[in-house]
Protein backbone atom coordinates (compact mmCIF):
# COMPACT_ATOMS: atom_id res chain seq x y z
CA UNK A 1 0.00 0.00 0.00
CA UNK A 2 1.10 3.39 -1.11
CA UNK A 3 1.57 5.88 1.84
CA UNK A 4 0.14 8.45 2.77
CA UNK A 5 1.83 11.91 2.57
CA UNK A 6 0.81 15.16 5.23
CA UNK A 7 2.90 17.79 5.59
CA UNK A 8 1.87 19.67 8.84
CA UNK A 9 2.30 23.94 8.59
CA UNK A 10 2.86 26.48 10.96
CA UNK A 11 4.18 29.81 11.35
CA UNK A 12 7.29 28.64 12.69
CA UNK A 13 7.40 25.05 13.13
CA UNK A 14 8.08 25.02 16.73
CA UNK A 15 5.05 23.61 18.70
CA UNK A 16 1.94 23.18 16.67
CA UNK A 17 3.26 21.53 13.63
CA UNK A 18 5.55 19.62 15.83
CA UNK A 19 3.13 18.11 18.29
CA UNK A 20 0.55 16.84 14.95
CA UNK A 21 3.80 15.67 13.16
CA UNK A 22 4.71 13.47 16.41
CA UNK A 23 1.26 12.27 16.80
CA UNK A 24 0.56 11.54 13.17
CA UNK A 25 4.24 9.80 12.68
CA UNK A 26 3.12 7.44 16.69
CA UNK A 27 -0.57 6.93 15.74
CA UNK A 28 -0.89 6.64 12.07
CA UNK A 29 2.20 4.11 12.06
CA UNK A 30 3.82 3.04 8.65
CA UNK A 31 0.58 4.27 6.67
CA UNK A 32 1.98 7.71 6.58
CA UNK A 33 4.86 9.20 5.58
CA UNK A 34 4.80 12.77 7.77
CA UNK A 35 6.67 15.93 7.35
CA UNK A 36 6.40 19.59 8.90
CA UNK A 37 7.50 23.26 8.27
CA UNK A 38 6.78 26.55 8.87
CA UNK A 39 6.80 29.87 7.03
CA UNK A 40 9.88 30.73 9.51
CA UNK A 41 11.77 28.20 11.07
CA UNK A 42 11.82 29.27 14.83
CA UNK A 43 13.78 25.84 16.15
CA UNK A 44 12.05 23.10 18.37
CA UNK A 45 9.73 24.88 21.49
CA UNK A 46 11.39 23.25 24.49
CA UNK A 47 7.77 23.11 26.30
CA UNK A 48 6.35 21.16 23.20
CA UNK A 49 9.56 18.70 23.54
CA UNK A 50 8.35 18.54 27.10
CA UNK A 51 4.61 18.40 26.86
CA UNK A 52 5.01 15.32 24.32
CA UNK A 53 7.03 13.60 26.24
CA UNK A 54 4.94 13.40 28.74
CA UNK A 55 2.32 11.43 26.14
CA UNK A 56 5.39 9.58 25.46
CA UNK A 57 6.53 10.86 22.71
CA UNK A 58 10.04 11.93 21.73
CA UNK A 59 10.10 14.68 19.37
CA UNK A 60 13.69 15.97 20.79
CA UNK A 61 14.96 14.58 17.41
CA UNK A 62 13.00 17.04 15.47
CA UNK A 63 14.19 20.04 13.40
CA UNK A 64 12.47 23.48 12.70
CA UNK A 65 12.13 23.61 8.70
CA UNK A 66 11.07 26.25 6.50
CA UNK A 67 8.41 25.20 3.84
CA UNK A 68 9.45 23.25 0.61
CA UNK A 69 7.78 24.16 -2.37
CA UNK A 70 8.87 20.10 -4.15
CA UNK A 71 7.03 18.75 -0.67
CA UNK A 72 4.22 20.86 -0.97
CA UNK A 73 3.24 20.41 -4.31
CA UNK A 74 4.22 16.41 -3.96
CA UNK A 75 2.22 15.47 -0.59
CA UNK A 76 -1.26 13.99 -0.28
CA UNK A 77 -2.06 16.17 2.15
CA UNK A 78 -1.23 20.08 3.39
CA UNK A 79 -2.82 20.84 6.97
CA UNK A 80 -2.45 24.21 8.33
CA UNK A 81 -2.55 24.61 12.01
CA UNK A 82 -2.80 27.97 12.33
CA UNK A 83 -4.01 31.02 10.99
CA UNK A 84 -1.24 32.99 9.86
CA UNK A 85 -0.36 30.03 8.02
CA UNK A 86 -3.29 29.29 6.69
CA UNK A 87 -3.52 32.55 5.24
CA UNK A 88 0.09 32.74 3.87
CA UNK A 89 0.85 28.94 2.46
CA UNK A 90 2.45 29.51 -0.66
CA UNK A 91 0.49 28.61 -3.95
CA UNK A 92 -0.14 24.67 -3.66
CA UNK A 93 0.57 24.08 -7.56
CA UNK A 94 -0.34 20.29 -7.60
CA UNK A 95 -4.46 20.00 -8.00
CA UNK A 96 -4.18 16.82 -6.42
CA UNK A 97 -2.92 18.01 -2.83
CA UNK A 98 -5.47 18.03 -0.33
CA UNK A 99 -5.28 21.17 2.20
CA UNK A 100 -7.20 21.64 5.48
CA UNK A 101 -6.90 23.85 7.89
CA UNK A 102 -7.13 22.94 11.81
CA UNK A 103 -6.94 25.75 13.56
CA UNK A 104 -5.40 25.27 17.05
CA UNK A 105 -4.35 28.22 19.81
CA UNK A 106 -0.31 29.23 20.15
CA UNK A 107 0.56 28.09 23.63
CA UNK A 108 3.76 29.67 22.82
CA UNK A 109 1.44 32.67 23.01
CA UNK A 110 0.47 31.60 26.76
CA UNK A 111 0.97 33.65 29.90
CA UNK A 112 0.57 33.78 33.48
CA UNK A 113 2.43 31.36 35.44
CA UNK A 114 4.65 28.56 34.36
CA UNK A 115 1.95 26.01 35.39
CA UNK A 116 -0.67 27.88 33.63
CA UNK A 117 1.30 28.26 30.66
CA UNK A 118 1.85 24.13 30.80
CA UNK A 119 -1.56 23.85 31.01
CA UNK A 120 -2.05 25.43 27.57
CA UNK A 121 0.76 23.52 26.15
CA UNK A 122 -1.25 20.69 27.09
CA UNK A 123 -4.61 21.58 26.14
CA UNK A 124 -3.31 22.10 22.87
CA UNK A 125 -1.77 18.56 22.64
CA UNK A 126 -4.79 16.80 23.87
CA UNK A 127 -6.44 18.77 20.82
CA UNK A 128 -4.50 17.85 18.29
CA UNK A 129 -4.29 14.47 19.40
CA UNK A 130 -7.75 14.20 19.27
CA UNK A 131 -7.90 16.00 15.80
CA UNK A 132 -5.09 13.72 14.72
CA UNK A 133 -6.92 10.36 15.58
CA UNK A 134 -10.00 11.74 13.88
CA UNK A 135 -8.04 12.19 10.72
CA UNK A 136 -6.77 8.69 10.68
CA UNK A 137 -10.15 6.89 11.59
CA UNK A 138 -11.48 8.76 8.62
CA UNK A 139 -8.54 8.34 6.14
CA UNK A 140 -9.05 4.70 7.31
CA UNK A 141 -13.09 4.75 6.56
CA UNK A 142 -12.05 6.23 2.93
CA UNK A 143 -8.95 3.16 1.97
CA UNK A 144 -11.81 0.70 3.20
Amino acid sequence: MEKIRVYFLCTGNSCRSQIADGFLKELGGERYEVESAGLEAHGLNPRAIQVMTEAGIDISGHTSNVIDPAILNRTDYVITLCGHADEHCPVIQNPNVIKQHWGFEDPAQATGTEEEIMAQFRSVRDAIKARIQQFIKLEHEAQE
